[in-house]
């Protein structure tokens, strides 16, 4: 027997399992089954002979495993499907059970049942008749599995399903409209490697010669140190692990303990540290490095022949959804940059004036070790939000114990919670990350942002809703990678952008790299103050004499 028929037959029984005992349940995409059947298989035992097993690179030999499944399978039927768009392939029903109907489908090593005798009177004139009938074979029948939850439904039922499925054409217009022409996204080969992406071609195009040894997606190669060993697989953090040079090298995380200035610390309060312990995740950098895999980007201008640049620039197309313009009610151009530099606890907020838009990510104390220092509960609630706002948004990051104390202060500065989004964290292989930094009881691979509206009602008690907020763009849930600590998604901007086009926008306890065109940030990370609005210049200038805001104001040009 092939490896490949092995793998198939692993993978068929995998899935049988998992199915039948209702692990997992249909719709369901290749990569999740993939995962699932993964952590199925049984480990080796000692002695045995090595056996292939399916690992993650091997997503698209499983692919090509399930459509040949989906043509025939002993235990069964499966119904899979390919999206158009990214090209996913989706199991969207699996149905156990004998495929063949009839006679024929009763297996020949399966007994022929008989009926069990009746217990009769022996005065009755007919039970001798009878007997002799009850001795008669029974024709076997075929067992016909339960219909699954798709087969149940209705064909009405089913036609609204697929509907369902399908973007609605304002979807499709604002995905157009909204989309990145950047090229800051770049796809990433699933196989990982470029070994892995090579074999995985071979085995799908055995008899192709012109087609190019890798894709043209992003791929990693393996970082090999003397102290790596490779038996121990991936590092859970990757390239946010404290021991990877990488992530030291980042300006928006304290310098190590050995490599950091005199009167280093937030605040002013005294030095910083990075967490402390020899967990797998490299923590404790000077004590002990990672001894698990690592990954960099393995990037080539050759690689793929060139199909790179054969690919085609998106244009925008000449038709525009007619959403609301902002505050200001036409388009305006976003001014660079601002930040102050200063403590947020103190800092003077009337100074500032009023802003659209407020999202703030503060250091909660979540009763765990972090490398940045953190505000108590009431530190927290003595925050003069109300004063920045009249009305508008607020966007609250939390986490951990913070859900519940973010709403209370939600509560307490006068606003009422409306929404949340949920940020689902990848890694640098953009997979789910395993092991996150935060929790007490499960590893946290996600973070929520509160989304509420200042507390205005109207004569009948209503909450009144600010009328230049865009509603129903954008969906709750954010898929992006994990960078250095506290980092949050680039997505957010966007969406929070599009929910407010122009008008004033502030960002609280930001970092340098938080600065952006049209957002206002403050924190204590900063470095020189850089402010493009003169009135707010002059502002800053009479109740801080001593700050001197760059840049000077005969090169504003705004």
């Amino acid at each position: 027997m092939s490896v490949d028929d092995k793998l198939k037959l692993v993978a068929s029984s995998a899935i049988q399992s998992l199915f039948s005992s209702n692990a997992v349940s249909a719709p369901i995409s290749s990569f999740d089954l993939l995962t699932r059947v993964i952590a199925s298989s049984p480990a080796p035992t000692a002695g045995s002979p090595p056996t292939r097993r399916l690992r993650l690179t091997d997503l698209s030999h499983f692919e090509r495993i399930l459509e040949s499944l989906s043509e025939s399978w002993e235990h069964g039927r499966i119904k899979v499907s390919r999206e158009e768009a990214d090209g996913e392939l989706i199991v969207m029903d699996v149905q156990l059970g004998s495929t063949r109907e009839g006679p024929s489908a009763q297996p020949q090593s399966s007994p022929v049942r008989r009926k069990r005798k009746r217990v009769v009177d022996e005065d009755d004139d007919s039970a001798a008749g009878r007997a002799e009938e009850d001795e008669t074979p029974e024709r076997p029948e075929s067992w016909k599995p339960p219909p699954s939850t798709l087969e149940s439904l209705s064909k009405t039922l089913k036609e609204v399903y697929n509907l369902m499925q399908q973007s609605t054409a304002k979807g499709r217009l604002l995905a157009e409209q909204f989309r990145s022409l950047t090229g800051s996204f770049e796809p990433i080969c699933p196989n990982i490697t470029k070994d892995e992406c090579a074999r995985a071609r071979r085995e799908a195009h055995p008899d192709s010669r012109s087609l190019p040894a890798i894709c043209d997606r992003i791929h990693f190669r393996p970082l090999i140190r003397p102290h790596t060993d490779p038996g121990l697989g991936h590092c859970s953090y990757l390239n946010t692990c404290y021991s990877e040079p990488t992530y030291a090298q980042s300006p928006s995380i304290p310098p190590l303990p050995s490599h950091r200035q005199m009167h280093y610390g937030a605040q002013g309060q005294g030095p910083v540290s990075l967490p402390s312990g020899l967990g797998a995740g490299g923590r404790g950098k000077e004590k002990a490095p990672c001894r698990y895999l690592h990954f960099e980007v393995d990037w080539d201008v050759n690689d793929g022949q060139g199909l790179a640049e054969q690919r085609q620039v998106a244009k925008r197309k000449p038709y525009r959804l007619p959403i609301g313009l902002g505050p200001a009610g036409r388009e305006t151009t976003p001014l660079p940059p601002q930040w102050i530099n200063c403590d947020v606890r103190r800092f003077d907020y009337s100074v500032l004036g009023k802003f659209h838009v407020i999202m703030a990510d503060p250091p909660w104390d979540i009763h765990m070790s972090l490398p940045y220092g953190t505000m108590t509960d009431d530190e927290m609630r003595a925050m003069p939000i109300p004063t920045l706002q009249d009305e508008g948004l607020l966007f609250l990051w939390v986490t951990g114990r913070a859900m519940e104390v973010g709403r209370e202060c939600m509560r307490h500065w006068g606003y009422t919670r409306v929404d949340e989004v949920v940020w689902v964290k990848t890694n640098q292989l953009q997979r789910v990350i395993r092991t996150g930094r935060t929790g007490h009881w499960l590893n946290h691979t996600k973070e929520h942002m509160l989304v509420g509206v200042k507390t205005v009602t109207d004569e009948h008690g209503n909450l009144k809703f600010p009328k230049w907020v865009n509603r129903g763009l954008d969906t709750d849930v954010i898929v992006s990678e994990v960078r250095e600590t506290s980092r949050k998604p680039e997505e957010v901007y966007g969406m929070i952008e599009r929910m407010c086009p122009g008008g004033r926008k502030i960002e609280i306890f930001g970092r340098k790299h938080n600065t952006r065109p049209g957002w206002l940030t403050l924190g204590n990370q900063l470095g020189a103050d850089q402010i493009y609005e003169e009135d707010l210049r002059e502002r800053i200038k009479a109740r801080y004499p001593e700050r001197l805001p760059n840049p000077p104001p005969n090169t504003l040009g705004h």
